[in-house]
């Protein structure tokens, strides 16, 4: 059985530092980021993880070498070994079940977002955890961000005034969008979430946590305009390989991914997505026979690749957001309309605008690195620092989201999807 695990409460003062101890389901992209940075600290060990993926067990066997492994989670979840937490960073559809089941099992659980791929599965996990009464850290970094901490401080303070409304907008990137939306695995919603759960709950969480008031209602458009059969040049081929437009094309897979050799970061992440070669003629190989050389106008996707959301809150102030691939991959870009002042922000910096004296301030609040290749502006490290410090002293307010809070997210992003497709403007019952 597991080791009894830490109950929220108060902590002892003169209790000795205990090792935590981490299971780790889901060795892929994401799972291996946070169970590494937890094993950096010093403060944990991962003991054990569930990986089928030959490759990605191997790797993360060599980052954890005294760990046991498993093939499928159900097979640690059979053995339940000694442990306090665990993460659960499989593939989107598959959350539920074992979040559900390591609840059960009495561990407390870092869960990679969303939650769940239906409005069912994302109820069912708050509802284990709660009656588990284990704690669950749902992984929305963009709250953890030296960034949001600053902006967050700026609106609290009062130096604004009351929040009127927010812009907001997620500039995905052109190529980020063919890359992951297009060609990878969140191109369908059948096999992962519709794009503002695979994308963008984070920023509806974001602008939830700057207001901290309850949404009340929302209306939302978008579609796939632009990455769809008809608008594919005549003389395209299937693949960017064999293409005689692809020179010109701006979502060239052939200047996309042979541009990322010789640069160890982008042959971590998108590179390494493909492919583990590290030569023209292994990329090239990749793209002929896997999907990322598919030409973007001949593709299986069905996911949007552009939304606006409207939301309006308790009390009256409104927010917009906009979802795009059309851009550069980029920060989050944010106005905030206050009362009192004024703040304009790309992730980085902010400028303030004062009401009373009409003066300028900019600050640097936050670090460069849009994307989970960079680590999320450093949001990454901290949401897993914020889940050790609720496993070490037991206090699940070091979480910035507790589980009811992760469900009102999803449950904004769902009703915006419901708004999406029936025209219609969406209230929320609670």
């Amino acid at each position: 059985m597991p080791h009894a695990p830490v109950r929220p409460g108060p902590a002892s003062a003169k209790a000795p530092v205990r090792l935590l101890r981490l299971l780790l389901v889901g060795a892929g992209g994401r799972g291996s980021v946070y169970a590494s940075h937890a094993a950096s600290t010093g403060r944990a060990q991962v003991v054990a993880v569930a990986e089928p993926d030959r490759r990605r067990a191997d790797e993360a066997r060599q980052v954890h070498p005294d760990a046991a492994f498993f093939d499928d989670w159900r097979e640690l979840a059979e053995r339940a070994p000694e442990a306090d937490a665990v993460i659960i960073a499989t593939l989107d559809p598959d959350h539920v079940e074992p979040a559900a089941r390591f609840a059960e099992l009495g561990y407390h659980i870092l869960l990679e977002k969303p939650m769940a791929t239906n409005e069912g599965g994302t109820r069912a996990i708050a509802a284990a955890v709660e009656r588990a009464n284990v704690m669950l850290s749902v992984c929305h970094v963009l709250r953890y961000t030296p960034y949001t901490a600053g902006v967050k401080e700026i609106v609290d303070s009062g130096r604004l005034g009351d929040i009127v409304s927010i812009e907001h907008l997620e500039p995905v990137g052109w190529w980020h969008q063919a890359h992951s939306y297009v060609r990878g695995n969140w191109r369908r919603e059948d096999l992962a979430v519709p794009m503002l759960l695979a994308k963008s709950c984070h920023d509806l969480d974001w602008i939830s946590y700057i207001i901290d008031r309850p949404v009340r209602q929302v209306s939302s458009f978008g579609s796939l305009m632009h990455f769809r059969p008809e608008n594919r040049p005549v003389a395209a081929a299937d693949n960017c390989l064999d293409c005689p437009v692809e020179p010109d094309c701006p979502y060239s897979a052939k200047r996309l991914y042979l541009g990322c050799l010789g640069d160890p970061g982008l042959e971590r992440w998108p590179l390494g997505a493909v492919t583990d070669a590290r030569t023209p003629e292994g990329v090239e190989q990749a793209l002929r026979e896997g999907p990322y050389g598919r030409c973007v106008y001949a593709c299986d996707n069905d996911v949007v690749d552009h939304q606006v959301v409207n939301l309006e809150y308790e009390g009256g102030a409104t927010a917009s957001f906009t979802m795009t691939a059309f851009t550069p991959l980029a920060q989050r870009k944010t106005r905030i309309f206050g009362t009192r002042g004024y703040l304009d922000g790309d992730g980085v910096r902010v400028t303030v605008t004062d009401f009373v004296t009409g003066q300028e301030e900019t600050l640097v609040l936050g670090l460069e690195g849009p994307d989970a290749g960079s680590g999320h502006g450093g949001g990454d490290e901290r949401l897993v620092d914020a889940f050790l410090d609720a496993l070490t002293t037991g206090d699940p307010t070091h979480i910035l989201s507790d589980p009811a809070t992760s469900l009102e997210s999803h449950m904004v992003a769902w009703a915006a999807e419901r708004s999406r497709r029936s025209g219609t403007v969406q209230t929320l019952v609670r």
